[in-house]
């Protein structure tokens, strides 16, 4: 059984002190980025385990959100979620700050500012840019997100899109559409394998045009309004809609209300997320609940613990108000 490799061997082969060795695998300022990389590249050549870099030296933890999400519209789901990382890495003594960032960033130099120990992914990233992230050797793991091989931690969104299509079938719709801003996501594919799967059961065939995906427009809502309206206007229009996030379903109660139609006498609705408007709303929206501040606290977790399970599901409920 050979010997694990130590950071003092890494020096030895690079020609550099232990504490340079120690700065690159820790992504710690000092250091020319050229430095750096090949530290690194040599400490992968000769096997060394970068997960011996676990909780005891997690320090600081960077949040990481993207750049496509409109952040506006983002933060009634993402602030409770940050809110439960905080609480989290304030019981640790772990200091928390944010970045928001997208593919054409220059990532290394953005993250390092922060000099981070940890990063913790939340929402859509795009493979390229998560590769980039993980350049980096520092502990990641993704919130409501998934990606091969790295730790995440998510609702259990397909069991939502199925007790949100259950719900709609047991109130006798029979017309029941998908609304979603796209596709690429992995938690909204989630949500449309459990609303398929809730029709495959109760052995009901939806038409393709109740799978409304919006148009890839820059202005998510204005895409939304679009996909809204074509459903609307079809010979047949559904009698129910199921949102993938509550943000959706409100463009859903809006755009029915200049039309004139009765919800949830003329369209039954149900959203996802449970976000604070939700219960607002007129009339206010039944929706799945997610505990965000458990999926933040969970996020930390698995950093911590270095648990490397491939997809850590919590729990999430139906929640039934008006607009059913």
């Amino acid at each position: 059984m050979s010997k694990p490799v130590r950071i003092r061997d890494i020096a030895q082969a690079c020609g550099v002190s232990v504490g340079a060795v120690s700065r690159a695998l820790k992504g710690q300022p000092g250091l020319r980025e050229e430095t750096r990389q090949r530290i690194i590249a040599i400490a992968e050549q000769q096997g060394y385990d970068f997960t011996r870099l676990r909780s005891e030296k997690i320090k600081r933890i960077l949040f990481l959100l993207h750049r496509q999400h409109n952040i506006s519209r983002a933060l009634p789901f993402y602030s409770p979620l940050l809110l439960g990382i905080e609480d989290c890495c304030r019981d640790k003594g772990i200091a928390l700050s944010f970045l928001a960032i997208g593919p054409g960033d220059a990532i290394n130099d953005q993250v390092m500012l922060h000099q981070p120990d940890a990063l913790i992914c939340a929402g859509f990233f795009e493979p390229e840019l998560l590769a980039l992230l993980q350049q980096l050797k520092l502990p990641l793991v993704l919130a409501d997100s998934w990606a091969p091989g790295l730790p995440c931690v998510n609702p259990d969104n397909a069991l939502g899109g199925y007790l949100a299509t259950h719900h709609l079938i047991t109130q006798g719709r029979r017309r029941i559409a998908f609304l979603a801003s796209t596709l690429s996501h992995y938690s909204i594919r989630q949500r449309e394998n459990g609303y398929r799967k809730a029709l495959y059961e109760a052995q009901m065939l939806m038409p393709p045009d109740y799978e409304a995906i919006a148009p890839p427009l820059v202005d998510t809502e204005l895409a939304l309004e679009q996909a809204v309206n074509e459903l609307l206007s079809l010979p047949e229009p559904p009698d129910a809609i199921f949102a993938y996030n509550d943000a959706a379903a409100l463009v859903v109660v809006r755009l029915c209300a200049e039309r004139g139609l009765r919800i949830p006498e003329d369209i039954a609705l149900v959203g996802f997320d449970n976000i604070d408007s939700a219960q607002y709303a007129t009339p206010a929206l039944t929706t799945i609940g997610v505990n965000k501040q458990q999926l933040g606290r969970e996020a930390v977790r698995l950093l911590l613990d270095g648990r490397a399970e491939d997809n850590h599901l919590l729990a999430v409920k139906l929640i039934q108000r008006n607009s059913t």
